[in-house]
């Protein structure tokens, strides 16, 4: 197979995936990134001397092609499991969750809430054709199943507090693999187990980059591309910092939403699609702790005076020498909140954290930091994928993705792995 010059847009997991696999198939990828470092929303900072990602992530055991990777690069060593708890902060008391036990124990559900909530979780995770919940808006299938009182308690606020006028409009396939995918992480009815790199992200990340260029593949951060050139029908290549370069293919794994302005000349049907796109976007507040805010990993939020579905004590996951807690505030992105200054955030979480744990002081903040991310998560209505336009564009040599198109599934690393390696292989065949 001749050799290809291939450009690939973004160096998320999606795009580092797509370079990883185009090189090691003996092509030349050439990634541009806008960002100053390789990543996305898996990407480290410096969090006062800790380095650590700007946005939670986790592992489960069934990440096959997460777990793949670390196997071809070696460091499969540096990954490790954890038995894990969830907690549930309602009616100003944190419950456990997260097992049959915490169920029946959990205050403020009756016990036919508490069997139909029960069922539906157990019969999600026993599923494995998604198709028949394509179609099915997700509220109704939920209530339809636990009903009124469970959703109410257990259910609600998620929605309300993460997708707000978007609630309505949900994909069941969409909630349902959510659902499937942290059940699949249980060994056990009773025990969850989640796992974590050693160094964070970047262990994975660093690795990533460091085998595509020692496969021929080059990188080019700070490099935002500012158009994709088509003509005639086929991709020519990409426009960057007022020059042209030419590709045999282009392979972008940006947000859809910024499509149609790298790509205006695609055909007006396509455009149309690309910004039919909504997004959530997000404020995520990560704090650094003196003590403990509970033991929990995840803890589900439902209190009227928290507008937050939920947090993750990422510590007592990923054992580090501070406490770190993340707190997202998900919302669409045109919703006035999104605008809020940063300390509005921070002042919030400081407050709801003293509700929740009334032994922290004001010492033991030690820092906080609020990141921000305009396109965090595509918003699947019902049919949502036949919605798309294909991967393979109208356009000869030119593929577009981002995490949308793993759908039903949720965001993750593994996903957009497996994801990118297999449109590589397809772009190329």
């Amino acid at each position: 197979m001749k050799a290809q010059r291939i450009a690939v847009l973004g160096a998320g997991p999606m795009g580092l995936a797509v370079a990883y696999q185009l090189a090691r198939d003996g092509h030349q990828p050439v990634v541009f990134e806008a960002d100053d470092r390789v990543g996305g929303m898996t990407a480290m900072f410096d969090f006062s001397g800790l380095s650590i990602e700007r946005y939670y992530h986790f592992h489960c055991i069934s990440d096959a092609a997460f777990l793949t990777m670390l196997n071809e690069l070696q460091i499969a060593e540096k990954m490790h499991w954890v038995e894990t708890r969830m907690g549930y902060w309602f009616q100003n008391r944190l419950q456990p969750w997260g097992n049959p036990i915490a169920l029946l124990t959990f205050r403020g559900l009756g016990l036919v809430a508490k069997f139909r909530y029960g069922l539906h979780a157990f019969l999600s995770t026993k599923r494995r054709n998604w198709k028949p919940l394509d179609h099915v808006e997700a509220t109704g299938w939920i209530k339809r199943w636990v009903g009124a009182e469970a959703y109410e308690v257990l259910w609600r606020r998620l929605f309300d507090y993460k997708f707000y006028d978007y609630t309505s409009n949900l994909s069941a396939a969409w909630i349902w693999s959510r659902i499937r995918r942290i059940g699949r992480s249980r060994y056990s009815l009773f025990r969850e187990k989640l796992g974590y790199l050693e160094g964070g992200s970047a262990t994975l990340l660093n690795a990533m980059r460091a085998d595509i260029e020692a496969h021929g593949g080059v990188f080019h951060l700070k490099t935002a591309v500012s158009k994709v050139v088509i003509e005639a029908g086929q991709v020519k290549g990409v426009e960057h910092n007022g020059q042209f370069q030419a590709f045999d293919k282009v392979i972008s794994t940006v947000p859809l939403p910024y499509v149609p302005r790298l790509m205006p000349d695609l055909p007006p049907e396509v455009l149309a699609k690309f910004k039919a796109v909504n997004n959530i976007a997000v404020v995520c507040v990560i704090v650094k702790l003196r003590r403990a805010l509970s033991d929990n990993f995840w803890m589900n939020v439902n209190d009227p005076e928290m507008d937050i579905p939920g947090l993750v004590e990422y510590s007592n996951l990923r054992p580090l020498d501070q406490h770190i807690v993340y707190v997202p505030f998900y919302m669409p992105g045109e919703h006035p909140k999104f605008a809020d200054p940063d300390q509005v955030f921070l002042d919030k979480v400081r407050r709801y954290f003293k509700k929740i744990n009334p032994a922290l002081s004001d010492e033991d903040f030690l820092d906080m930091r609020a990141s921000r991310y305009r396109h965090a998560q595509p918003i699947c209505d019902p049919g949502y994928l036949d919605k798309l336009p294909p991967v393979a564009l109208p356009v000869r040599g030119l593929w577009v993705a981002d995490t949308s198109y793993y759908y039903p599934e949720d965001r993750g690393i593994s996903e957009s792995i497996g994801f990118g390696r297999d449109m590589a292989r397809k772009a190329v065949a």
